[in-house]
């Protein structure tokens, strides 16, 4: 049996989809910070048979809830002070995001101007569509960045 430690204050991401993990760590710019993170992958589960967590032992507002509601918003976010969970933050789907993804239509501005931000607008949440602010070019579940 695996045991991985406790920590003093930091978060504990549950629920994520098994394999996806690693991912979520260079999208969360996890790989950027100065902290202790354990990366448990394809973890025993009643509820989704396997998944992955992830554990960051770091201030718990260095975390993105926006980033992390578009990649996934049914991962359980655990906000962990003194050892204990203080409190579990829902996750929704943004309305709006920046500089996540970037539009792939070769005719948009921002293929241009490569310094606007990339801006990508909620238009379809039972589908998890985004639209480029832009040229309205069509993002479809972010499985499909990988």
């Amino acid at each position: 049996m695996l045991n991985v430690g406790a920590i003093s204050e930091g978060f504990v991401l549950d629920h994520i989809q098994a394999g996806m993990s690693l991912s979520l760590y260079y999208d969360l710019k996890l790989d950027e910070l100065d902290c202790c993170v354990a990366i448990i992958k394809n973890a025993r589960s009643n509820k989704m048979g396997k998944k992955d967590i992830l554990k960051v032992e770091c201030d718990p507002n260095t975390l993105n809830l926006d980033v992390l509601g578009f990649i996934d918003h049914n991962i359980t976010v655990n906000i962990i002070k003194g050892g204990e969970i203080v409190e579990k933050k829902a996750l929704h789907l943004p309305k709006e995001i920046r500089n996540i993804i970037r539009c792939k239509n070769p005719r948009c501005i921002t293929s241009i101007e490569q310094e606007l931000e990339q801006i990508f607008v909620l238009t379809d949440p039972e589908k998890e569509i985004y639209r480029c602010k832009y040229c309205e070019g069509k993002f479809k579940g972010y499985k499909k960045v990988r």
